[in-house]
């Protein structure tokens, strides 16, 4: 599978974002996908973390929901997450979160692709389509941060791989 054939691909066309960032894991596949996912997303690099607390403070100001409020109606609600997004679907290959929010709706594929050479690729794809200004705004002061942790989390996830393979 590619980010042409992710779950998300329908969204494109319309999108205000569409980018996609992939590593290859170590290892023959197949990969544990919920695992990678959690390791991506739920163990930032603390840099990640600081990130978030400005924004989150940030964000406060304009009446959007903090990441740890999320996190909170998430987990009061009981709905399948990894930190703090919405798990919208999940299989063996793919798992999708997102939200659909007032000023943006965002999706996240993470995808496992098969390589020719019986490797595989953990492939991050972001697709957010922005409602209003407010979205437009957010969307641009957070792009040159989205990069560097999309990247940053997708290596977590195979360097946290390659510690299991080597136990």
């Amino acid at each position: 599978m590619s980010p042409a054939e992710c779950a998300v691909a329908s969204r494109y066309p319309g999108a205000d974002l569409v980018d996609a960032f992939a590593v290859t894991l170590p290892g023959p596949g197949p990969h544990d996908l919920s695992r990678l996912a959690q390791e991506a997303l739920s163990n930032p690099a603390p840099w990640i973390t600081a990130a978030m607390a400005l924004r989150d403070a940030a964000v406060r100001l304009f009446g959007v929901r903090t990441s740890g409020a999320m996190r909170a109606r998430l987990k009061a609600d009981g709905r399948d997450r990894i930190d703090f997004f919405p798990v919208l679907s999940r299989s063996e290959r793919e798992i999708v979160l997102g939200e659909d929010d007032r000023h943006l709706d965002f999706r996240l594929s993470l995808l496992l692709s098969e390589r020719p050479d019986g490797r595989e690729d953990l492939v991050a794809t972001t697709v957010v389509r922005c409602r209003n200004r407010l979205g437009h705004a957010y969307l641009a002061a957070i792009m040159p941060g989205h990069i560097l942790v999309v990247r940053s989390a997708l290596r977590r996830a195979a360097a946290c791989q390659a510690g299991r393979m080597a136990v």
